[in-house]
């Protein structure tokens, strides 16, 4: 059985992000002999969007493409980017409109093309074109090119991510979550063969709250008024999740989480 192997990197927060994927990204590539990269960068420039610079480097050090989130609209250099690169990808249920594309496809010589979508949730979020019905008109046209498909679903609620877990189970090879930046526990193949997790967390600094200043992230809390929004800075880990597809049905055999380093234990350590 031949293997597709697929490194997927989660919100890349800040320039702690950026300096973790430095300096783990290409040990890690090597580490699981990943054979296509996969990373959220919705998050690089001080927590909103990126910019062409961001991503030539992120390229440079081995993506092969780059998904983003809601964030990507709050910065207006990264609409040039979504409108020039088409490697770099946007959720695909916003309104017709909007610069970008929501799916792509990955072609590298030896490996069966990679399609690439993502998805934004609207439970909690902007009240956007039906993340379903968006997926189900996509994986029409995806499906003509590529039976291995990775879906982003950046989405807040849980039961949101869940449901299209199990909406497109046996329809993709993939459903990660992102968005809410804390790594869950729930990784697995679903029954049709879908790899599926709900979050698959932040790359940048956990002395934060998920990448926000602590302090700030308080203020705003507690005095409910407008504090602003400033990147935390310590602590800085990768996080993502590494699949193991069948080339030939596009099914996952294995998910992995991983984050790195690994969080502290105990107060103590």
């Amino acid at each position: 059985m031949k293997k597709v192997k697929i490194l997927f990197v989660g919100d890349i927060v800040g320039d702690p992000g950026m300096g973790a994927i430095r300096l783990f990204l290409k040990n890690f590539i090597k580490k699981y002999e990943a054979d296509i990269v996969i990373l959220n960068g919705e998050n690089i420039c001080n927590g909103k969007g990126l910019t062409d610079k961001e991503s030539r480097e992120l390229f440079e050090l081995g993506a092969d493409a780059i998904t983003t989130g809601n964030h990507i609209w709050e910065n207006w250099q990264s609409k040039p980017l979504l409108a020039n690169n088409s490697m770099v990808i946007r959720p695909y249920n916003y309104p017709p409109g909007n610069a970008g594309r929501g799916y792509t496809f990955i072609n590298k010589t030896g490996i069966p093309t990679i399609g690439v979508l993502q998805l934004q949730g609207r439970t909690y979020m902007q009240s956007i074109d039906c993340p379903f019905r968006g997926a189900d008109y996509a994986l029409s046209k995806i499906k003509e090119q590529a039976h291995i498909v990775i879906v982003d679903f950046h989405a807040d609620a849980t039961a949101e991510k869940v449901s299209m877990g199990w909406h497109l189970d046996g329809r993709v090879s993939a459903v990660l979550g992102t968005h809410t930046h804390i790594q869950t526990a729930d990784a697995c193949i679903l029954p049709k063969g879908t790899a599926y997790i709900t979050d698959v967390g932040m790359t940048g600094p956990y002395d934060s709250v998920l990448g926000m200043n602590k302090e700030v992230a308080l203020k705003r809390l507690i005095l409910q008024t407008a504090h602003k929004y400033e990147m935390a800075e310590n602590d800085a880990k990768i996080s993502g999740v590494v699949l193991e597809i069948d080339a030939e049905t596009g099914k996952s055999l294995s998910i992995s989480p991983f984050m790195f380093p690994e969080m502290r234990r105990t107060i103590n350590e």
